[in-house]
């Protein structure tokens, strides 16, 4: 344990996975929000400086239920961020431990909540719970769902848990379902919508870039800055307006390699695209092209704030620097 010292204005959060995509930004977010000292950033190996250095770090092992019940107790945490996951693209690769990170870290937490060990507990799930036979465009918040990835499977599996948990035990759990994620603060954790956050970097030193999917792919995806705030707004929403707990539809934009390649060559008019599908088309070609999260606009106010041409901006401005 380290010497942090927090005064408990607020108790204690917990992060785990806090070093990824998400879990960084979103340690970042919360300490800004609610003091450093109080949000407790925890992963299975160590994050960049910043995050070390800006609050309590525990070094921790999302699947070990009694190294996590102890951090629990030691901080007396009340809310649990799940951020722990093997992505879509490789999972792929290590089905098995991508399944034992995925599930046994969701199962750890249920059961400290059921447990009343803890209050409260944000699980992200993904567009990776539909498959080929859902509806492509504006896909439903109830709809067919037949995932066929290893992340996929999951994450839908953790779907139905984290429903039977609540139902059956009280458990206060809560999920969006996230879309392609784009940041210039994080490096991406090995999606299929990584794409997205290459073709910036790859733009500004050395003006091409050669995309894993087709021009023609298109897939709902959101800025990062939209995605920590609609995580935020729903786990600050009063319980009585969470009418879903398996997990809801989230969406801000849908574009495709091409749209976005236009969209950076308007600002960069010598950037070249060109494209060499892989094995991460499969992936892409089973999900959505669109997402109705009507649901989450009327249950707790979502509403995104960034579109294309936006993000593009942002993205290479930053980045820039």
């Amino acid at each position: 344990m380290n010497s942090f010292n927090f005064i408990l204005m607020q108790k204690p959060i917990l992060i785990l996975g806090a070093c990824g995509q998400i879990g960084t930004e979103l340690t970042y977010a919360l300490r800004e929000k609610h003091g450093n000292d109080v949000i407790i950033a925890s992963d299975i190996r160590e994050g960049n400086e910043h995050l070390m250095k800006s609050g309590p770090f525990e070094l921790l092992d999302a699947t070990d239920y009694n190294a996590l019940e102890g951090i629990i107790a030691y901080y007396e945490i009340s809310e649990v961020y799940l951020m722990a996951a093997m992505l879509s693209a490789t999972a792929e690769k290590f089905p098995m431990r991508a399944w034992h990170l995925n599930m046994n870290s969701l199962f750890n937490v249920l059961n400290l909540a059921k447990e009343q060990k803890i209050d409260k507990i944000f699980w992200p799930s993904s567009i990776a719970v539909f498959g080929p036979n859902t509806p492509v465009n504006n896909t439903p918040q109830n709809t067919i769902m037949e995932p066929t990835t290893v992340y996929g499977i999951s994450k839908q599996s953790g779907e139905r848990w984290c429903h039977y948990y609540h139902k059956k035990y009280g458990v206060d759990v809560r999920s969006v379902r996230y879309p392609g994620l784009i940041s210039y603060k994080t490096m991406p954790g090995g999606g299929t919508t990584d794409y997205a956050i290459e073709i910036f970097h790859s733009a500004l030193s050395k003006g091409r870039y050669t995309c894993f999917l087709n021009k023609d792919t298109k897939l709902p995806m959101m800025f990062m800055d939209d995605a920590i705030r609609a995580t935020l707004q729903l786990m600050e929403s009063n319980a009585t307006k969470i009418g879903i707990r398996s997990s809801y539809n989230l969406s801000a934009m849908s574009f495709t390699p091409q749209e976005i390649a236009k969209s950076i060559q308007r600002l960069l008019p010598e950037f070249e695209m060109s494209y060499a599908p892989d094995f991460r088309q499969d992936i892409a070609d089973s999900w959505p092209s669109s997402i109705d999260d009507s649901k989450a606009r009327s249950d707790w106010g979502w509403q995104p704030g960034f579109n294309l041409e936006k993000t593009t901006e942002i993205m290479l401005e930053n980045l820039k620097t």
